[in-house]
Formats: structure tokens, sequence, C-alpha cells
């Protein structure tokens, strides 16, 4: 019997409030019944805070299409694997929280997809503190100085290496000049010196600017600031960014990196004066590669969502996560599949290929799309 088409608000709504601990537990319990039954279990930790619930949300999304169609296939070793989800509220507290809930339920095999980005650095640094042998798979690690260790296996291409391509791809365009807008002031202390080397190298002149409200900078631009804007940040703060930036008369184009949303900023109408272009870490989602094409027909398949990179991404992790599974030998436990993870094997995923390099990264693959100011996403 064909499964039910599933609208994002449905989905979603299906996992509320596993940040508190009791229902948590109670999930972690259930799915814990399932393995015994012959399944196995991973878990999803997932950020639903305001600065990261867009994100968040895609990643899950293409990470559930990805484990309803493994299932439908006949799941790992003929049996269903159950995809436990564990939100968190973006605090140190309820990242420990959803951890000890991992830690108190010995059937879990990996963690895989944590999203969003802070998240999934801190959980890195807290595998490296705490004593938990248990593989992180394919987190959506964006900072390159997070390295990859013993327990995390990043398997995209992460900021730094956007910003590379970015900004090349400008200076093979002709660009001479580029402005540099950080969203805040931790954006502006992490990535500046990263921005300003690769600037360098490219030959590019660069000029940055920053400050607490995105609204009030996009206004505060005058016509001597560069038409080509390299933007640093999330995608809230660019929502206001370019509604400060319909006040400029001069025409200007946003570069952002891969925690912008496009069809999030084309469902709230920004950027209608300003083309958006976007990095992301995997193919284009209007690619012919079959893990595109895979990725596509179950998103149409079971939920009421239009494709999109980030729950391409999510769609990709849990495929490179039931791939290294798949491949254990021996008994499916959590210590027999860190060590499978901590091969590190190259991996063809139809298309996208995950071959980790000496600092233990999977992929430096990025390409680009572009909201444009008639409201469409082309790429």
């Amino acid at each position: 019997m064909p499964s039910p088409r599933i609208s994002r608000r449905h989905a979603l709504l299906s996992a509320a409030g596993l940040a508190a601990a009791p229902l948590a537990r109670s999930q972690a319990h259930r799915s814990a019944a399932g393995t015994r039954q012959g399944g196995a279990l991973v878990t999803q930790i997932v950020d639903t805070s305001a600065a990261q619930q867009d994100v968040s949300k895609d990643l899950l999304i293409g990470s559930r299409a990805a484990w309803q169609d493994i299932n439908a296939r006949g799941g790992l070793r003929g049996r269903p694997v159950q995809h436990q989800t564990l939100e968190t509220d973006g605090s140190p507290a309820g990242l420990r929280a959803a951890l000890q809930t991992v830690r108190e339920n010995p059937a879990c095999l990996a963690l895989t997809g944590t999203a969003g980005a802070a998240a999934a650095s801190q959980l890195s640094a807290l595998l490296r503190q705490e004593p938990l042998d248990i593989a992180h798979a394919a987190p959506w690690l964006q900072n390159a100085g997070a390295t990859a260790d013993r327990h995390t296996f990043p398997i995209f291409a992460p900021r730094q290496e956007q910003i590379a391509h970015a900004l090349k791809s400008l200076s093979s365009m002709g660009v001479a000049e580029v402005g540099a807008i950080y969203a805040s002031a931790q954006e502006q202390s992490l990535y500046r010196e990263d921005v300003e080397r690769t600037a360098s190298a490219l030959k590019l002149k660069l000029h940055s600017y920053g400050g607490a409200d995105p609204r009030a900078l996009g206004q505060r631009l005058t016509p001597g600031t560069p038409a080509i804007l390299l933007y640093i940040g999330g995608t809230p703060e660019l929502v206001q960014f370019t509604q400060g930036l319909e006040k400029q008369l001069r025409q200007r184009y946003v570069v952002a990196l891969a925690d912008v949303n496009l069809q999030t900023l084309q469902q709230l109408g920004a950027a209608r004066q300003t083309p958006v272009i976007a990095t992301q870490p995997v193919p284009l989602v209007s690619a012919s590669l079959p893990v595109v094409r895979a990725y596509r027909e179950t998103l149409a398949r079971l939920f009421d969502e239009p494709p999109s990179p980030l729950s391409l991404a999510g769609f990709i992790a849990a495929r490179y996560t039931f791939e290294v599974l798949r491949s254990v030998e021996g008994p499916l436990t959590r210590q027999s599949a860190l060590a499978t993870f901590s091969r590190r094997a190259p991996l063809d995923l139809g298309g996208f290929r995950i071959s980790f390099d000496a600092q233990g990264r999977g992929s430096g693959y990025v390409t680009q799309s572009m909201l444009t100011t008639d409201g469409r996403v082309v790429g």
C-alpha cells in the first residue's frame, strides 16, 4: 500500500516536544523495542531554536525521506531502520540531555545528520570529552576548524571551502572588488581571516562590513559600496539585510553560504530587488545524478515539499549512514559500526563521491543556486 504524502507541518509536529527529557526517553524506548525485534536504531539530533530551525527542519525532512525509502526497500539486513529524532533548544544543556538519551539506549548504532551547524560542532566537541564510543556520521558541520576525529565523519564541504568557491567564481567573472557582510560579531571573528586570505590570494579588493542590526546595515551602504556582497550569516538576518537594501538605488548581488535557505527567502518574499546566490555542498537539486533523481522521486512521493539543497543534504547524510552500516561485517553493534566508519572508505553515492582527505573530511564539493528578483530559484 503506497505511503501517504506528508506535509512539512505534519512531519515536524510528529517529532515536536522531543527536547523534553521524559518524552525523548519514551521515544527512545519505543525505538529500542523495534530494534529488539531485529531492526537497527539510528538517532538524529536537531536544533530547533529560532536561529537554526529553518536549516534543521529541511535537513530532517530529507533524512526522513531517505530512511522511509530505505525501509520500503527492505531496510538493513531485511529489517526496518528505526530513525529516532531528538530535538534540542540550541543550549549546551539541551544537547547534553539529548546525548544522555543516546547513552542510555545501547541499541542506538550511530548518530546521523546532526543539525544545524552549531549543534553539530558542539556535539563533536562533547564526543571528544565524553566516554561514549559512537559514530557521528554526516553532521552538518560547517566549521572546518572543528576537525574530524575518531567519532566524527563529516562529508560536506565546510564554510571555508564555500567561501573559496564563491570568491573564485567571482574572480573568474572579472569581478575585482567585493564586499563582505557579517551578520554578527561572532561570524566576523570566525570567518574574517578566511575571507581576507582567500580574497588576497585571488587578488580581489575586499571591503568588510558588520553591525548588530542587519536591516540598518543594508540601509547604511553607500553608492561606493561594491555591487557584489559576500554574506556570512543565517537566513533570518539575510531577510532583514535585503529589506534594508530595498532602500538602496544601486543594484546589488548577494552571495551567501549554505546555511542560507533560498526556499525560506522565497516564501518570505525577500530579495525582491536583490538577487541572492547561495553556495551549497551538494549537487544542484535539478541535477541528473542518480542520487539526486532518487531524492526528487522520494520527496515527491512521501512529502508535500519542494526540493531544496538542505533537504538533499539530509537525504545524502542518511544514505551515507545506511551504506556504511550495510558494510559492517558480523553483528551490528555500536562498536562494530564505529569501527567500520573509522575506515573512512571511499564511497560513491549515486554520483556524489565521498573520499576522505588528511583532515578527515569527505568532500570539497560545492555548487551554487540563485533566487532571482522574480521569485524563482535557479539551479
